[in-house]
């Protein structure tokens, strides 16, 4: 597959002319204003808060917390970069686990009594960072992402320690999952749901603005949305499939009263993919006929059909639920749907398209559920692939109202002040620019912290840097 680099693009007339070619529908703006008038710069009311521009920092996994869950000096660092971005919505900083046994990593953030404490440390490192790059903090909203991460606990170690919803044909295989002592049985869920609760009390003693129910990427919330198969009141159709959601949602606010609450979700999901001729990535096999467990899918493992999102973003409104994130599929069994790049992470495979095809898919998904509930705040994902065009398409985007936000994750580790320049007019720092090489996951995949070791000269300087990079040359994956 010849897939040409976005840096080879140089003026918008070739992205365009590019994009076309391969069937990649990616609106852009040839010309990037800046300015109070600008696009990117426009304010947006939400509730009582006006919101100062339109750029969102989405929450990570940075894998560099103490074994307890508290965060550390490197923890810190990234908070404090989330903070000087200039970004007016920072949505969740961090994915934090409600109790111990649902960390994705052994190394994750858990918020409790005993961590509370440096959670609120956290929090005001955002503002002081932020208030000292922009000068006010008065129009910035700073959330924190609560999650289970369920199918893919490694609480302890490295080891899987899953705590599934029902059994997967596929991933179960892949992953090496038994059923007996790994599904959640229904009072496990309701146990789980006062963990929610108590964890949304403590971000709202912690001073977050608001709380994200964690629905994507293969997690526990995700895995909900797909139980067609399991039985009693959390599975089957829509409506016990979403009971999950709107039982914490109503524990939060009986525990939380005030708290604002929002939804990162995976909107679509396909199949799990492998490795396969000449290591690209293939769909897995599926015998099954109809597949039943892509949430947003058509069914046939790599179509799509928003009925059911639609009426996802229907039930959050009758739930009083205005903030949605919209992200694609999960990076552990799908990761080209997620997270597009044409160097994988050293579990991956190579892209099965042109990662430009799979940025328009994250922008065509979240402009037709923007279309279908305008009244909600909508947080678009996928952008960083765009590298040096990222703000011009961005600031297309959000002129068009395909979106609300331009939410950004692996750009805001290697240049944390993109927003912040690309609001001020001032050029991008091309040498500062991700090229989704993927080592910030290929990294934690190996145990260890996640940073941006190719651009980011304090992550180069790291032990963990050679560690890296013996690691790369044994399993790489190359184009």
């Amino acid at each position: 597959m010849d897939i040409k680099r976005v840096a080879q693009l140089r003026t918008a007339e070739q992205f365009t002319s590019y994009c076309q070619s391969i069937g990649a529908n990616i609106p852009i703006d040839s010309e990037l204003l800046s300015g109070a008038d600008a696009p990117l710069s426009a304010t947006y009311t939400y509730r009582q808060t006006v919101l100062g521009n339109r750029f969102a920092i989405l929450p990570m996994e940075g894998w560099d917390g103490t074994s307890d869950g508290r965060p550390t000096d490197l923890t810190k660092r990234r908070w404090k970069n989330f903070g000087q971005s200039g970004a007016k919505l920072i949505w969740g900083g961090e994915a934090v686990a409600v109790r111990h046994d649902g960390r994705a990593n052994a190394r994750q953030l858990v918020i409790n009594n005993q961590t509370v404490g440096d959670i609120v440390a956290l929090r005001q490192i955002i503002l002081d960072a932020h208030k000292q790059q922009t000068g006010t903090t008065d129009d910035l909203l700073v959330g924190l992402q609560l999650t289970h991460s369920g199918r893919f606990c490694r609480p302890n170690s490295h080891q899987l320690e899953p705590r599934i919803v029902y059994p997967h044909p596929l991933l179960d295989v892949k992953f090496n999952i038994e059923h007996s002592d790994s599904i959640l049985s229904d009072s496990d869920i309701d146990q789980l749901i006062q963990d929610y609760a108590k964890a949304a009390s403590l971000a709202q003693v912690a001073g977050f603005d608001f709380i994200d129910i964690k629905h994507c990427h293969g997690y526990l919330g995700h895995e909900f949305l797909s139980a067609v198969t399991r039985e009693g009141k959390y599975g089957g159709g829509f409506e016990n499939r979403t009971r999950f959601l709107r039982d914490v949602v109503a524990a939060v606010r009986a525990s939380a009263p005030g708290l604002d609450i929002g939804v990162r979700l995976s909107a679509i999901d396909f199949i799990p993919f492998k490795q396969g001729k000449e290591r690209r990535g293939e769909a897995e096999n599926f015998a099954g006929g109809h597949y039943l467990y892509g949430f947003g899918g058509d069914g046939s493992g790599t179509g799509i059909d928003l009925e059911e999102p639609k009426r996802f973003l229907d039930l959050l409104l009758e739930l009083d639920i205005h903030l949605v994130c919209i992200t694609l599929g999960s990076p552990y069994y799908n990761p080209h749907l997620t997270r597009p790049a044409v160097f994988p992470p050293s579990d991956g495979y190579l892209p099965p398209e042109d990662p430009l095809i799979g940025v328009a898919r994250h922008i065509y998904v979240t402009h037709e559920l923007k279309k279908h509930r305008p009244e909600l705040l909508v947080v678009g994902s996928g952008y960083s692939y765009l590298q040096d065009w990222l703000p011009n398409v961005a600031q297309s985007t959000v002129r068009t109202g395909m979106t609300d936000f331009v939410g950004l994750g692996r750009m805001i580790l290697a240049y944390p002040e993109l927003p912040h320049d690309v609001l001020s007019g001032k050029p991008l720092q091309r040498k500062r620019i991700c090229r989704t090489f993927s080592d910030c996951t290929t990294a934690p995949r190996n145990g260890i912290v996640s940073g941006c070791y190719p651009l980011d000269d304090f992550y180069k300087q790291m032990n963990e840097y050679e560690q890296l990079m013996q690691i790369k040359k044994s399993t790489e994956v190359t184009r």
